[in-house]
Formats: C-alpha cells, sequence, structure tokens
C-alpha cells in the first residue's frame, strides 16, 4: 500500500487495502470516509463514492492525494474496486459489521474460529457445514445461508450501478424485488426496473439502456419516458394531463421526434396502460390507477347523495339550542347554518382558517349525535391530525388508513363497497389532505345511508399525493359548502391565528422581531421572528432553539414537542443541513453523523400497510438489530423494521412543510430564507405557522418571509374528478 505523501496534494495514485473503518457514509449520495489498513501496518483515510464497501472488504482505489487542515493527508477515490476479504482479519471484520442477518460479532468470530480463511467458501457452498459451530442449528444455518446469497446479488448490483449513482438503499431494493435474477432484469429490461421499482427513476434507466446500446426510438424506451413523464406530472400533484402537453414533455425528455411519441401515446391508450378523458388532442390521459380512483370518487359521491340517510328524527331548531347551552355560549350564524346543514344534508363540506370555530361544530354535532345514539366515525389522514381531532370533539378519532383496515394476505383494505364501515355519520378532518387514491378507498368503504363531512382549510398546501379532491368537490357544487370567516375571541388573543390571517390577506410585514432567543419574551406572545440573514447564522440559531432555549423556558422536550419545518431539502439553510447539526446536537445515542442510529428522530417516507406505519409518520429510534434492522416508536406504535424496511427512514430532526400537513406540534420553528426563493409561497408559510399550538418561532430574513406572503402560487391541478363528479 502506498504511503501519503508528506506534501499537500499530489498526482493520480492508486493504492489498496482493508476497510477497517467507516467514519462517514451518507445514504442519500453514497458518500464515504473510510480508514484503509495496509498490509505494512500504514493506515489511510479514503473519501468518495464507495456505495456498498463494508468493513473487512479488500478495495483498490484511485485517485488524488489532498490535505486537510484538522486531519491530514487523504485520498480522494475518483475509482474504486472491491474484493472479498481473504485475512481471517477481514473476514471476522467483515462479517462482525452486522452486514449478514443472523451474523453479530460474536457468531463472526465463532465461525472464523471454526473455519478460518475457508469461511465465505463454507457459507457460500457448503452451509450446512455452520452447524459445526456452536449455537447454529439448522434453522440459523439456513437463514444465514439466505441473507448471504442476497447480499451477493446486492453486491453483484451495487458494483453494477456504482457508476449510476444509485444508493445502497435502492440496489436493496432492486435485490428485493428481484433475487438473484436483479443484475440479468438490469441488463436485459432496464426500463421494467423502473416501472416496477419505487425510487428507480427513468433518467437512471435510460443511462443503463443507452450504455446497453438499446434503441432510441424504440417502443420500450418511448413508453418508459411517456410514463416516466406522466409520473412527474403526478409528483406535482396532477392526476391527469392534456394529451398534447403530455406529448410535449415526453418529446423534450426523449429528444425524438414528436410523431413517434403520438404514435406510443395512441397505443398505450389502445392496451389501456393510459385511460382517456373526453375527446380530441386536449383529452385527458391519466395512469388506470387513477382513472379508477376519481371515477370511484364520483360513483361514491353521487351515490351518498342519491340515497336516503337512516339518522333518527332531529328537531335541528332544538337540538341547536340545546348545544349552545352546552357549550355555554351562543354560535354564529355560520356555525349553525354549518351543524343545520350537516344534519340534513347527506353530504356537506366546512371550510375556515385557525380560530373561526370549526372545533365548536366538531364538538356541537358529535353531542347532538351521541345523544341520539348514532353512530359516528372521525377520522383524519394522519395520526397526529386524528389525536388533534380526538382532543377537540372530546370523542374518539382515528386515521382513514386504520379505519379502513389492511389484510396483508389480500394486499389491500378490509373495508369497502362489500364490506362497508357500519356507522351512520362520518367527520373527515383535514380533508385538504385527501389525495385520489385515499379519498377513493374511504368513500368506497361509507354505507349508502350514512352522512359525511368533509372540514378542511382551503388555504392550506395541496395533498402530498396526486389530486385536488376538496377543491373539485368544492367547485362541483353537488354538496353545499359552509366557508367560516369570522375570527372568534379566543383565537383573536393569539398572535400565531392573527399572523396567519394576515398572511392570507397579504400582510407582508413578519412579527416583531427579537434579536437573540435566549431573550424572547414567550409569556407576551406565542409568534417570534428571529433575524439571521445568513444560512448558518439560520442554522446555528434553529439548534440553539430546539437544543436549549424552547426545552428551558417551555419545558418541552426537543424530540417529542419541537419540529423545525423547513421549505427546501438542499442548501446550507437547507433540511438535510439542519437535520446534520441537529442530529449533533439531540440525538440521544450513539452513531455516525448522518446515519440513523438509537436516539434518533425519524420520518415514515412510504405507505407500510403491514406494519401500520405511514408516509409521515414521526418516531424515535429505541434499537437496533444486529442485521441493520431498526426498532422505532411511532408515537406509541412500537415497530420492527428490517434492514430493507428501515430504508424508508430519514431523520426527521427538520422536515419540509408539505410532510407536516394534518400535524400540530407544541413548538414549530421555521427557517426562512433567501435561498429558499424557489419554493416560498403564501400558502406555504401559511401552512407552516399554523402547525405550531403554543409556540411559532420564524428564523431567518424578512426579505423571504415577504416573499413568500407576496408569492400566491398558481397551486391549481388537472385532474379527471371535475369531468367524473359532472358526468
Amino acid at each position: 500500500m502506498s504511503r501519503a505523501p508528506s506534501g499537500a496534494t499530489g498526482p493520480e495514485t492508486t493504492l489498496s487495502g482493508v476497510v477497517d473503518r467507516i467514519v462517514w457514509f451518507d445514504e442519500e449520495k453514497g458518500f464515504t470516509i473510510a480508514e484503509l489498513a495496509g498490509e505494512d501496518g500504514s493506515r489511510t483515510m479514503v473519501l468518495g463514492n464507495l456505495a456498498g464497501v463494508q468493513c473487512g472488504e479488500t478495495v483498490d482505489v484511485t485517485g488524488a492525494w489532498e490535505r486537510h487542515p484538522q486531519h491530514g493527508a487523504q485520498l480522494r477515490v475518483r475509482s474504486f474496486a472491491s474484493r472479498l476479504p481473504s485475512s481471517v482479519h477481514g473476514i471476522r471484520k467483515y462479517l462482525g459489521s452486522g452486514l449478514i442477518h443472523g451474523v453479530g460479532k460474536v457468531y463472526a468470530d465463532k465461525i472464523v474460529a471454526r473455519f478460518g480463511e475457508r469461511t465465505l467458501d463454507v457459507i457460500s457452498n457448503h452451509s450446512a457445514r455452520l452447524r459445526e459451530v456452536e449455537g447454529i442449528g439448522p434453522q440459523r444455518a439456513k437463514a444465514i445461508k439466505a441473507a448471504w446469497e442476497e447480499q451477493r446479488a446486492l453486491r453483484e448490483v451495487m458494483v453494477f450501478l456504482q457508476t449510476y449513482g444509485v444508493t445502497n438503499a435502492l440496489c436493496l431494493r432492486i435485490v428485493k424485488a428481484y433475487g438473484e435474477r436483479a443484475k440479468e432484469v438490469l441488463t436485459k429490461e432496464p426500463y421494467r426496473v423502473c416501472r416496477e421499482v419505487e425510487g428507480v427513476g427513468f433518467l437512471t434507466a435510460d443511462k443503463i439502456a443507452r450504455n446497453l446500446g438499446l434503441p432510441t426510438a424504440g417502443s420500450q424506451r418511448v413508453d418508459a419516458g411517456i410514463l416516466h413523464a406522466l409520473g412527474e406530472l403526478e409528483s406535482d400533484g396532477h392526476s391527469a394531463y392534456p394529451q398534447n402537453a403530455l406529448a410535449d414533455a415526453a418529446t423534450e425528455l426523449l429528444g425524438v421526434d414528436r410523431p413517434v411519441v403520438a404514435e406510443r401515446l395512441d397505443a398505450l391508450v389502445g392496451d389501456r396502460t393510459l385511460e382517456a378523458t373526453g375527446r380530441g388532442p386536449d383529452r385527458l390521459l391519466q395512469l388506470r390507477a387513477l382513472a379508477a380512483a376519481e371515477e370511484s370518487i364520483a360513483a361514491g359521491v353521487r351515490r351518498l347523495l342519491a340515497a336516503e340517510g337512516t339518522l333518527p328524527a332531529i328537531a335541528v331548531d332544538r337540538a341547536l339550542a340545546w348545544a349552545q347551552e352546552r357549550a355555554g355560549f351562543a354560535f354564529s350564524e355560520l356555525q349553525a347554518a354549518a351543524v343545520r346543514t350537516a344534519l340534513t344534508r347527506k353530504a356537506s363540506i366546512l371550510t375556515g382558517g385557525p380560530g373561526t370555530g370549526k372545533t365548536t361544530i366538531l364538538r356541537a354535532l358529535v353531542d347532538i349525535l351521541g345523544a341520539k345514539r348514532c353512530r359516528v366515525v372521525l377520522a383524519a389522514p394522519t395520526g397526529r391530525a386524528a389525536q388533534r381531532m380526538a382532543e377537540a370533539a372530546r370523542a374518539p378519532a382515528s386515521t382513514l388508513h386504520r379505519l379502513l383496515g389492511y389484510d396483508g394476505a389480500k394486499r389491500g383494505f378490509v373495508h369497502g363497497a362489500d364490506n362497508p364501515v357500519p356507522a351512520d355519520f362520518f367527520v373527515v378532518d383535514e380533508s385538504s389532505m385527501l389525495d385520489s387514491r385515499l379519498a377513493a378507498s374511504f368513500l368506497r368503504a361509507v354505507p349508502d345511508n350514512a352522512h359525511l363531512l368533509l372540514v378542511g382549510d382551503v388555504n392550506q398546501l395541496p395533498s402530498v399525493g396526486a389530486g385536488s379532491v376538496l377543491d373539485d368537490l368544492i367547485a362541483s357544487g353537488l354538496a353545499p359548502v359552509t366557508r367560516l370567516d369570522t375570527i372568534f375571541r379566543q383565537g383573536a388573543r393569539s398572535g400565531i391565528v392573527r399572523t396567519a390571517h394576515a398572511i392570507l390577506h397579504g400582510d407582508r410585514d413578519p412579527p416583531p422581531p427579537s434579536p437573540d432567543p435566549a431573550s424572547m419574551d414567550f409569556a407576551g406572545t406565542d409568534i417570534h421572528f428571529v433575524r439571521c440573514d445568513e444560512p448558518e447564522a439560520c442554522v446555528r440559531a434553529a439548534v440553539r432553539l430546539c437544543s436549549e432555549v424552547l426545552p428551558r423556558a417551555l419545558r418541552l422536550d426537543p424530540l417529542r414537542d419541537i419540529q423545525v419545518l423547513a421549505p427546501m431539502h438542499k442548501g446550507t439553510g437547507g433540511i438535510h443541513a439542519l437535520n446534520l447539526a441537529l442530529q449533533e446536537r439531540l440525538r440521544r445515542g450513539p452513531g455516525a453523523p448522518g446515519r440513523i442510529g438509537v436516539g434518533d428522530k425519524v420520518i415514515q417516507t412510504r405507505n407500510n400497510y403491514d406494519l401500520g406505519v405511514f408516509n409521515g409518520d414521526l418516531g424515535v429510534v429505541t434499537g437496533q438489530s444486529e442485521g441493520g434492522g431498526l426498532e422505532v416508536d411511532f408515537d406509541g406504535n412500537r415497530v420492527e423494521l428490517e434492514r430493507a424496511q428501515a430504508n424508508d427512514l430519514q431523520l426527521a430532526y427538520a422536515i419540509s412543510i408539505h410532510k407536516s400537513q394534518g400535524s400540530e406540534f407544541p413548538a414549530v420553528v421555521i427557517p426562512l430564507l433567501r435561498q429558499h426563493s424557489i419554493l416560498l409561497a403564501r400558502n406555504l408559510v401559511y401552512t407552516a405557522v399554523t402547525r405550531g399550538r403554543r409556540q411559532v418561532i420564524l428564523v431567518g430574513d424578512p426579505t423571504a418571509y415577504a416573499m413568500a406572503v407576496r408569492n400566491v402560487a398558481d397551486t391549481r391541478r388537472i385532474t379527471s374528478l371535475p369531468q367524473r363528479l359532472t358526468a
């Protein structure tokens, strides 16, 4: 192994060594800092994209020397090749890293002590001999062999994909999907992978396909490009798109002649890969699943409105008087109208901002219907929204996913058209979060005779998933809508509520600035603005607020009670940088920076129906297995995630404002900087401010705040629901 030159930098060089220690690993970028041990006893720090490299492996790295002012000489890697370890030390290190599920440090020592340098050959080709090791029976030997085969397939895929910038987590997902055939599928049907494995984008598949020589204008590539373009539009919230505009987007992406794209669009409609709504060149095209979902929503609304309700006879005026007496105050005209409409119409909608009295209406309905012994179901899209709804209504509430149930064997919800949820009255809060797929599943499970009230704030950000269900239903005019616009006395005392409504009215003046977080008067107001013009200062202030000021002043738990909400992921003041800085101060366990470990606050990024955890759920890591799995406490729901499932987690000391929808936290810290300008919009900052219950602290540049309030972004989404509702 060549030694580091004494000078700061040097020409490109190649060296070999055993990976003795991984100092840093960034899952998102594949960036690694590792220490290599040479046969001569020398040690060298290397850094770069070393995707898939594990402790104990022998690696050949090529790169250029550079000198770090604190850590000295290190090699920045341009390319590398890795080999399975051959020495006893390397094999012990490799197996003891937790890479192979079922083999930790203890069993690694035992296995290597028994088989020495032949260990990996024994596991690969003579795994039954593992039973010669004390403590390893038939089941464990079989499990070790299976895990080894998965790891071998994973390793093969990682080596194949290392030049394409594919993360370890994504490689693992590909191996889970195709097993030992993973590399074969990648080389023969790369576009299939981008359709079937979430996270593998068209651009990655296209790089592979082009390197393999697949034709530029071939149907496989053009079809994949069309579906990718439609998927990108879906990620922007559109559940359908005009055919001409879709053809333009796909043509630009693919770099082929437009008639080629037009021909394939017709073919995809012909084989029903895509569904068409309307006629002519501007007909709307959408994926079959979304078309079915929006047709199901329209059918469900029409079905509810056409059927007779089975609520018992209710003298509405007397019921309203009784509810007001219980509440201890008179309802406003609009509040009374909302209660009356909900009780007399099969489906209705209630919308309004904070402090406008939605809770009063909800409690009145629950009290009246409870007195009549009606079966009332309260639900919301997220766990935190359901918890807040239960507290407001003083009645049980659940998430929509848990209400519908999930049958792992059927891979679908328990409740649906053939098995509706038994209830007389449904109330769904935070309905602006309903995307087309979830709304369709819910409406299928609502019985014909039930009443439905959708409650939401149309000024918030639209749903994360595709669709515009609440806006489309309001625009259709099929169900009566009550809009609350008066701030009541209790809400008027809140600076959070006043600021939220000022944002909606375009008032660009931020709350009064606080020069020093430690000197803020938390008793005087519930919203503050800490001025930090530079991103680095903004991050430092956010960390100080979360780790010192708010926990001390308000006795808040930094992990459970305080949430940082930021507009964007990248940049010095983005979510990634904030998470690294906050993790360093708040993590309640050991671990490498940027890697998720015990004590970290995390967010689930995909629905996992089998475990009952869903996209947006927040939790804290409470344990870690030898095989790389994690135990996570999601607000009292403790689950064990296998290594592949754990890849669906991200650090959540800071999360996006979009991910916070439907949630409410005792305190929120909101960084706003000019570098966020591309995403700053009125509904974004409005949604962030309304997530705080006791304290909201904006940190950053007042100019960025004014930019956000001034920018009334066009959030209209293209869907097929309006046409289907009026068909």
